[in-house]
């Protein structure tokens, strides 16, 4: 297996890459990381003619706080958020999280907005960030238009960007005081087949709020609202494995059936809800 020829433009501006969106067309395709989209092509599952490489995009490696909210360019490498000491600080699961993306030459090549933008069913950033309640910053020639996680990934290898658009930034909000954050997965050759992500703020020693979705098992990752519910109600934690696997909506391939996902996807969601719980210091249900 070869990969095609092709052209790499190298533009230093997000309106250079933009032309060259728009002048290329469908022929064209944005390049950073390559650790995904290098390997479609040599096995032939699509063929470009020119990669546009956006990794001298300044505006792409911005890693910083804006208010309180966390801004990741789409350029960085999961390698600079699991070694950044402004996310390490703010959000340190997400650090964590980042340094268990697959191995490290992915990471240190690997962009969190090639990740999101490729919307591979199996992936670790996606999952998280939609339970952190994150938004994508995404950029054309015509401006700028903010998407929220909850609405980015349609389904696999499909998400709400338009022909001309980008990842700029992902915008990941502030993380309250009194909460818990648990990432949990079980994975297959680097390559996640569950992965679950549960938040909780905890007042008075009971959970008051919650977030959990679910990813790697089915198309798209995707929030629980039964599970959520029934964190905050305190449930007993069968009943809240239970939800999970009722809740989620796995599809059946190489990683296990249908059951067997719901299976694992429950026993995930429960094992992260009582960490996230303990981490913010209040009580299970039950």
């Amino acid at each position: 297996m070869t990969l095609p020829s092709f052209e790499i433009h190298c533009p230093a501006t997000l309106a250079e890459a933009g032309g060259l969106m728009e002048r290329l067309g469908d022929e064209a395709v944005i390049y950073a990381g390559g650790t995904e989209l290098l390997l479609v092509m040599k096995l032939g599952f699509a063929d470009y003619g020119h990669l546009i490489d956006v990794k001298g995009v300044a505006d792409l490696a911005r890693l910083e706080a804006d208010g309180d909210d966390l801004v990741i360019g789409g350029g960085v490498t999961h390698r600079e958020i699991e070694r950044s000491p402004l996310v390490r600080e703010r959000w340190p699961a997400f650090a964590a999280m980042a340094a268990g993306v697959a191995n490290v030459r992915v990471r240190g090549a690997g962009t969190l907005g090639g990740n999101l933008a490729f919307a591979d069913p199996h992936s670790d950033p996606a999952t998280f960030l939609l339970a952190a309640g994150a938004r994508i910053d995404v950029w054309s020639a015509a401006g700028t238009r903010v998407v929220p996680m909850d609405d980015f990934v349609i389904s696999a290898y499909q998400t709400a960007l338009e022909p001309g658009e980008l990842i700029a930034a992902v915008r990941v909000p502030p993380l309250r005081p009194g909460s818990g954050v648990a990432h949990r997965k079980i994975a297959f050759h680097e390559r996640p087949a569950a992965t679950v992500t549960c938040i909780v703020h905890v007042a008075d020693g009971a959970v008051d709020d919650a977030r959990v979705a679910v990813g790697s098992v089915g198309l798209a990752p995707a929030r629980l609202p039964g599970a959520e519910e029934a964190l905050v109600a305190g449930a007993a934690p069968d009943e809240l494995e239970r939800l999970a696997r009722e809740g989620c909506a796995p599809t059946e391939d190489a990683n296990g059936s249908v059951e067997y996902k719901r299976q694992i996807a429950g026993v995930l969601v429960r094992r992260a809800a009582a960490e996230a719980i303990a981490g913010a210091g209040g009580r299970a249900g039950g």
